[in-house]
């Protein structure tokens, strides 16, 4: 087999059997052409859109774009897509095969898929063999990808506001706790406020030192003075304690309005930079190219064939 694919013999034998390729590759063609067409081939049209993400958090070292791809793959907006659009139907899958499922999901994934652009888009393809149907689908998978994403977003955050609702409140107790303390105080030993104990102890230190007023206002400065010393540190403590818990609270409230707000929003998580409409051409299958490749592939086999009949002739 030395000189089986000799390049001089292969060009000999192509100008021998020259009009044998001519009537394979007119075969070839025709047949392609015949069995690449509507008869055989349902035609398909391509619906396709475009979408920036925005206000989307990043959960990890994904990018946003590569987050919105994650979701618009996910189980969840495929299993609606099917319900929606009846997709068992359109596919002509049996809702009674064992592997139902199966055969839909990878009948979807055929007709249906996203992909990154080198612009950090995120690219939606849908091939339909209803125009209007491939464009609905399209609009429908961003619809649902809003609405997942919101979803997602109102979960966190509702978990968020019930979380700082629960501290808020506890802190209020505490508050009221606090508060309950020092009227206590207030009400039995007249300490109002801990500030006082400077202009107590000067006054009673003038009284002592002077002599004047009477000995009733003496005695009353004498007696608070003496509370301050008893009760002066705990009305202190729990002063402290009171203020604390106050600016935990408005801590807390604003953290509590700030997941509050977040989670009332309406927003959407794309911004469409290219709409799909219904195509009026349709995408699939691309006939001149079935009919190029068959009709190389006929031609070469034909030339194999001959190659080798020739060569057994030689022998």
């Amino acid at each position: 087999m030395d000189n089986f694919f000799d390049n001089q013999r292969i060009l000999q034998l192509i100008w021998k059997r020259k009009f044998h390729f001519v009537i394979v590759g007119i075969v070839a063609i025709t047949l392609s052409a015949i069995f690449s067409g509507p008869a055989f081939i349902t035609p398909k049209f391509k619906s396709t859109a475009r979408i920036y993400p925005t206000n989307i958090w990043t959960l990890s070292d994904e990018s946003e774009t590569e987050q919105m791809l994650e979701i618009l793959n996910s189980n969840d907006i495929k299993f609606r897509m099917f319900e929606t659009f009846n997709l068992d139907q359109v596919y002509k899958i049996n809702k009674e095969d064992p592997q139902y499922l199966t055969y839909l999901f990878a009948e979807y994934n055929t007709n249906v898929s996203t992909s990154k652009t080198e612009y950090e888009t995120a690219e939606i393809k849908v091939l339909d063999e209803d125009p209007q149907r491939a464009s609905e689908m399209c609009d429908s998978i961003i619809s649902y990808f809003d609405q997942k994403v919101r979803e997602l977003h109102k979960t966190k955050n509702k978990e968020m506001v019930d979380i700082t609702d629960k501290q808020l409140k506890r802190k209020y107790n505490e508050l009221d706790g606090f508060e309950e303390k020092l009227d206590s105080i207030r009400e039995k030993y007249g300490i109002i406020s801990f500030g006082q104990v400077d202009e107590v102890t000067r006054g009673y230190m003038n009284a002592l030192a002077t002599g004047r007023g009477s000995a009733s206002d003496t005695k009353k400065i004498e007696k608070l003075y003496d509370n301050f010393s008893k009760e002066g540190s705990r009305a202190y403590r729990l002063e402290n304690q009171y203020n604390k818990t106050i600016e935990a609270i408005d801590s807390l409230t604003i953290v509590y309005d700030t997941y509050l707000t977040e989670y009332e929003k309406e927003i959407t998580y794309s911004h469409v930079v290219e709409y799909p409409f219904p195509a009026d051409k349709k995408a699939y299958p691309v006939r001149w190219l079935i009919v190029a490749f068959t009709t190389l592939s006929a031609v070469f086999f034909a030339l194999l064939v001959f190659l080798v009949l020739d060569y057994g002739k030689k022998d």
